[in-house]
């Protein structure tokens, strides 16, 4: 496969990606939920546990572990985004006093030391792990049956696109 010089970072990252397992034969069941569970594990309100969190989904569910690995990566920007509004949903579903916690806050204690700054907030991130054990299971959900029909339409329609598809 010859590269293309127009082609953009997220589509030699993410979609080409996607397709090669389409083209091999990952089923497109498989690619949907490896792409709903890499965002929603990708997501949880624990950072540093992803990665892991991802792998053990992958082997126990036999899914691509590249393809999970690959959406986590590309979602941490996201559970960085989200990490307060998990913490202050946390707050309002346990009625817990609200932390004066701002992103930038939240950043200088990382900085300072990981698990320190876990040891500090067990509490609020425990709460916020609970909101997002509401949260994930339907955003899989929904993921799942959005992205599967698609993969099949994609997989059905030509396994053999063009390096760069319009």
């Amino acid at each position: 496969m010859a590269k293309r010089e127009n082609e953009g970072f997220f589509y030699r990252r993410l979609i080409r990606p996607i397709l090669d397992l389409l083209r091999q034969g990952v089923t497109p069941e498989k690619i949907a939920l490896s792409v709903a569970l890499g965002v929603a594990l990708g997501i949880f309100p624990l950072l540093g546990s992803t990665t892991i969190l991802c792998a053990l989904a992958a082997l126990a569910l036999r899914l691509n572990l590249p393809a999970i690995q690959i959406v986590n990566y590309f979602v941490y920007p996201l559970q960085i985004a989200l990490l307060l509004p998990f913490l202050r949903a946390g707050e309002w579903l346990f009625g817990a006093p609200r932390l004066r916690l701002t992103a930038p806050r939240i950043y200088a204690r990382i900085q300072a030391g990981l698990p320190g700054t876990i040891a500090e907030l067990w509490t609020p991130l425990w709460h916020a792990m609970i909101v997002w054990c509401l949260v994930a299971p339907v955003f899989v959900g929904v993921a799942y049956f959005v992205l599967a029909p698609m993969l099949r339409r994609v997989a059905g329609r030509n396994l053999g696109w063009p390096e760069a598809a319009p």
